[in-house]
């Protein structure tokens, strides 16, 4: 049996502890400023795009891997004797699941599987850390990709919004409603539901008292969730907020399996500052 190995996109946003832990190579995404072009958290950080945004006052574009890049990495590992599972941002949020598709028809069909998370962010992350675990423990690809396909249906990722200035931008959230937003304290939450992004709720007050709405969520969800890895994953946020969920999610589950991730410059071009959410696969 071949060796495996585990490739994502950069919009996994898992930390690169864990990256390193479970040996998964990353493929960046595209950040289009214009005429500047950059890789996701490869030639541009989360950071630095907030100050070009800043400084422009206009928001970057992102764009999938071209099927070339990833057929490019894919024959790396091939070359090497891997199979290999890979991962990445849903097929109806990106493109980037049909250049890899794309870029899968160059080899047989029995080296490369690969699982679309019908998710973003750490959502597929999580998926991504279920491929690592099996890969350590000595599973084909095939079996790997048999295990983790059904449970890409199962991630809840719910995440609340600071601004409405990245989704006004973006084209995501009209004039009125961001002003609307503005003068109510609106912080929405967004989930994925079926590969698509949905307004869930709208909770008004300050970006702690929406955080609490994440927590109900999770409490609702509690009994049938999978405790073997919780994401805290935000696009920049105040540690007020971030340390708030960690304590009270500490209360309900065993804090070693709480992970605190930073989205990439992909995810954040879309939410802004301030986006936090919880993350996690029900059983």
């Amino acid at each position: 049996m071949n060796k495996v190995k585990v490739i994502v996109d950069s919009t996994a946003d898992l930390t690169p502890e864990l990256y390193k832990e479970f040996d998964m190579e990353v493929i960046p995404l595209n950040v289009n400023f214009v005429e500047e072009n950059y890789l996701d958290n490869v030639t541009l950080t989360p950071d630095e795009l907030y100050a070009k945004v800043k400084e422009k006052k206009t928001l970057p574009s992102s764009a999938a891997a071209s099927p070339a890049v990833i057929e490019e990495v894919f024959r790396k590992y091939i070359d090497q004797g891997y199979d290999i599972v890979f991962t990445g941002i849903g097929s109806t949020l990106s493109t980037n699941f049909q250049s890899a598709t794309i870029a899968k028809s160059a080899f047989p069909d029995d080296r490369i599987y690969l699982i679309d998370s019908l998710n973003l962010s750490s959502g597929t992350g999580l998926l991504a850390l279920k491929m690592g675990r099996l890969a350590k423990e000595g599973k084909s690809a095939k079996e790997i990709y048999d295990e983790v396909t059904p449970l890409a249906s199962k991630i809840s990722s719910q995440f609340i919004v600071d601004t409405l200035d990245y989704l006004h931008k973006g084209g995501r959230c009209s004039g009125t409603a961001k002003i609307f937003g503005h003068l109510f304290h609106i912080h929405p939450m967004i989930k994925v539901i079926d590969g698509k992004l949905i307004v869930y709720k709208k909770p008004r007050g300050t970006l702690k008292m929406a955080a609490n709405e994440l927590l109900n969520v999770f409490k609702e969800d509690f009994p049938n969730v999978d405790l073997e890895n919780v994401m805290i994953t935000h696009a920049g946020t105040s540690r007020e907020v971030a340390d708030y969920l960690h304590a009270e999610l500490g209360k309900m589950i065993d804090p070693k399996c709480i992970h605190e991730t930073r989205a990439g410059c992909v995810i954040s071009t879309h939410c802004g500052y301030g986006t936090i959410g919880i993350l996690y696969i029900k059983k």
